[in-house]
């Protein structure tokens, strides 16, 4: 409960730094995207054995890294959608609201370090994206499994227990990164081609 406030009241303070008039119109087609994608995850073959981790959260945070120019907005958006989206898929999985779970810390390391990611690419070409998205993949796999690795004591608390570790969560992996290429695609295009069309979602070169 007491990590619950802290986390709240951060996100309040960080609220406080965003008055709505610096929260132009390219900031929230940004947003809007991230909560549809993020609406996708309940359509998502989770449950499904094999398709277990085919969903957009790589590529919502490396979305969000990439075109939030704002670097309060890059972190504080993508991963409270996320957030939020996981208490409606934990709901549904339990049956009740599951605020915290056993390694959110680093699942969300993970996602924290995406969005950096994000951050270093200044120009948005496939080949960028790309690469952008494979260190996603890399990210995610590392960060979360030496969580799992850390606080399961099935494993050897030994680097050859964590490669083990990882070698386990490879078919997990693979669908994560077919499922960051997919939506990262999609998501990365999509903008690229919104803003053809619409002028106003091209950041000014002073700031937003």
């Amino acid at each position: 409960m007491a990590s619950f406030i802290f986390f709240l009241s951060l996100h309040f303070k960080i609220i406080e730094t965003m008055s709505l008039d610096k929260i132009n119109i390219r900031t929230w087609v940004i947003v809007l995207i991230i909560i549809a994608f993020a609406a996708l995850r309940g359509l998502s073959p989770s449950n499904l054995g094999e398709w277990a981790n085919f969903t957009p959260v790589g590529a919502i945070a490396l979305f969000g890294g990439i075109y939030f120019k704002n670097r309060i907005q890059a972190y504080f958006f993508p991963l409270l959608v996320l957030l939020v989206s996981d208490i409606f898929i934990n709901y549904g999985y339990f049956g009740k609201i599951t605020l915290f779970y056993e390694g959110i810390f680093w699942v969300y390391l993970s996602f924290a370090l995406i969005v950096l990611v994000g951050q270093t690419i200044k120009n948005v070409r496939p080949l960028n994206v790309l690469l952008s998205a494979l260190v996603t993949v890399l990210i995610h796999w590392i960060v979360t499994d030496f969580g799992v690795w850390l606080n399961n004591p099935a494993f050897e608390q030994t680097p050859a227990g964590f490669l083990h570790c990882l070698v386990l969560a490879i078919p997990f992996e693979k669908n994560f990164l077919a499922g960051t290429l997919l939506y990262t695609t999609v998501m990365v295009g999509g903008f690229e081609l919104l803003k053809a069309y619409l002028p106003k979602l091209t950041p000014v070169r002073v700031g937003e």
